[in-house]
């Protein structure tokens, strides 16, 4: 069942009310922090009750399924489940900066980025505002969306709250950061993270399925799974991929990443004050190669300094 579906038949009105009734004493997240965000408490993401995004733009630097020709409207929410010491991203992620929005307003960002040509809405760090981003898929479709979502996330998920999100995303882009608590703890602020991941995207699997794309390319439905190389492999990737492979399926679609750079507090976290050496991510391309895993992308070799 696709969302328009869900809203003609009224089930996407009552997973709103369902997710905003959660926000009281919230557990959108693994966090669970319990604070009453509908009365403007701030729980470790750092969100409230409305909605804040840092941008709303088309974006091309995505896989070239989710950008195409015309680029992804991407939708750059503000705060984070986690608290990555090496967050490029810090200033949206952590200090929250950012423009908080009506849900309608957030509605018009998306039809705004429709109109623009995007091929899909790309929502990014996204699970703290379920609820919001549900209410305004409600009031942007009878004024004419029509187009794929994709849930651009850390992984950090709790399967209850995907469970509302079952027939309204489209394209699942979840990260799978690490094989190891003790590392996703202590560089991600994220408890339990391991399990809680693996169980998440089991559920976004079945939820939409492995990818699909249309004769252009473009996907339209379907599961990519990013992993980020971590210097002195503490993301664990072998480990990680041979679990996809044996748990997911060999045809799953990966993007390994060799991005990584001492972004934020990481020049001050031991192990991780440098970037991702060639060897390291040759490793991780051999492991992912070994595992069977032929659908996806990788990326240039890291630039070493």
């Amino acid at each position: 069942m696709h969302y328009k579906e869900l809203y003609e038949s009224g089930e996407l009105l009552k997973r709103v009310k369902t997710a905003y009734a959660r926000l009281k004493s919230c557990d959108i997240c693994p966090h669970a922090c319990g604070v009453n965000r509908l009365a403007g408490e701030i729980g470790i993401c750092g969100a409230g009750h409305q909605p804040r995004i840092a941008s709303a733009n088309i974006h091309r630097g995505e896989e070239p399924p989710i950008s195409g020709s015309r680029g992804s409207g991407t939708i750059f929410l503000s705060g984070c489940t986690l608290k990555c010491r090496f967050c490029q991203n810090f200033p949206i992620s952590q200090q929250h900066n950012g423009t908080t929005l009506t849900t309608q307003q957030l509605a018009k960002k998306m039809l705004g980025l429709q109109k623009r040509g995007a091929h899909n809405i790309n929502f990014v760090t996204p699970t703290h505002f379920t609820p919001q981003i549900l209410a305004a898929l409600y009031l942007a479709i009878p004024m004419g969306f029509n187009i794929p979502l994709v849930w651009n996330t850390s992984g950090y998920e709790r399967v209850d709250t995907l469970g509302l999100l079952d027939g309204v995303v489209d394209i699942y882009l979840p990260d799978m950061k690490y094989t190891s608590d003790e590392q996703a703890r202590k560089l991600s602020g994220a408890p339990g993270y391991t399990d809680l991941n693996r169980l998440a995207v089991a559920e976004m699997l079945r939820q939409v399925g492995h990818l699909e794309c249309d004769e252009d390319g473009i996907g339209v439905q379907g599961l990519i799974i990013r992993h980020l190389v971590l210097p002195e492999g503490r993301a664990g990737s072998p480990e990680t991929l041979s679990y996809i492979a044996e748990n997911f399926g060999h045809e799953t679609h990966i993007a390994l990443m060799s991005q990584y750079f001492p972004a934020h507090l990481a020049t001050q976290t031991p192990g991780i004050e440098r970037r991702v050496t060639n060897e390291e991510y040759s490793e991780a391309v051999e492991a992912l190669e070994e595992a069977g895993l032929e659908n996806g992308w990788v990326q240039d070799e890291p630039e070493e300094t």
